[in-house]
């Protein structure tokens, strides 16, 4: 299990998350592409794991509504996967909304996103929904994890 050092970035360091995006993920997408999608947001987060001082992953988050928080988009690059890393970046995620007193944290995962699939269920989420993404022609599995035991800490 890689020990990842989380942490907290502004919004200055969206072209490092662009970059790890672009390294993860296709199509590739530019930092503009992030900037319209937070512009406007509440409670934007931006979190990249480091390993030996090295960025290998991120999460993106926002707040959905006033007691929801939405884990936008995460990633971690393929050579360092199944390390335990997304686990901590999300862990970081839930404890950062806890703070801020949302209940719920939520998330969406193409239904043929497999390993992410299972992610979410290992870490506690329940399927609370589905949808049609017409974008990719794939339905999008919604989940919600209830952050009562990030309070009690």
């Amino acid at each position: 299990m890689a020990n990842a050092e989380v942490v907290v970035v502004g919004p200055g360091e969206l072209p490092l998350i662009t970059d790890l995006y672009n390294e993860i993920f296709r199509p590739p997408h530019d930092v503009e592409f992030f900037r319209r999608r937070l512009l406007g947001r509440y409670n934007t987060l931006l979190l990249v794991a480091n390993v030996d001082r090295q960025p290998v992953g991120f999460a993106t988050g926002f707040e959905l509504k006033p007691s929801v928080y939405f884990a936008w988009l995460s990633g971690v690059r393929p050579d360092l996967r199944r390390m335990g890393i997304a686990s901590q970046l999300h862990e970081a995620m839930c404890a950062w909304a806890a703070e801020r007193e949302y209940h719920y944290t939520r998330m969406e995962c193409h239904n043929g996103h497999r390993p992410i699939l299972h992610m979410a269920i290992k870490m506690g989420y329940n399927i609370v929904g589905v949808r049609w993404d017409p974008d990719r022609s794939e339905n999008l599995i919604i989940f919600e994890k209830d952050l009562v035991d990030f309070h009690d800490e």
